[in-house]
């Protein structure tokens, strides 16, 4: 029997943080596989730690039951990123975490869903500016 599979590049094996909300369901599913370790394996063999169509079986029938509109395995790879954008997430961390290979790629994917138009730019700048005034406002004059 060969042994697991290598990731295809060095951006296949990371760490990405996960919602408490989900550890749950993933503890469960390690459990279930019945293997142990740090990963993560969905497919039924080690030799294949993601099975595509065992996965999408899943999702469909979760999504069936919570009465959703089933979506790709790759609209939830860019529906995970821009819920972490929407939560604030460092775009730099975000980068690691999808994987990409530098952080140009994530601004020019995501660039659009992050905070900054106009408006808001000049808000937070505001902010931030009315925020230095109210610190400095309680030290004495130098």
């Amino acid at each position: 029997m060969a042994g697991p599979v290598a990731p295809m590049s060095d951006a296949g094996r990371r760490r990405v943080p996960l919602a408490r909300t989900l550890r749950p369901y993933l503890e469960a599913q390690r459990v279930l596989q019945g293997r142990g370790g740090d990963g993560l394996c969905f497919g039924a063999l080690p030799e294949r730690p993601f099975d595509p169509p065992a996965g999408l079986e899943r999702a469909h029938r979760a999504w069936r039951l919570a009465r959703l509109e089933p979506i790709t395995l790759h609209e939830c790879r860019h529906t995970y990123a821009a819920f972490m954008i929407a939560a604030g997430v460092n775009p730099k961390a975000l980068s690691s975490y999808m994987g990409h290979a530098s952080i140009t790629i994530t601004l020019d994917r995501y660039g659009h869903l992050m905070p900054g138009a106009e408006g808001e730019a000049a808000a937070m700048l505001d902010a931030y500016l009315e925020q230095g005034r109210s610190e400095s406002a309680g030290q004495a004059p130098t």
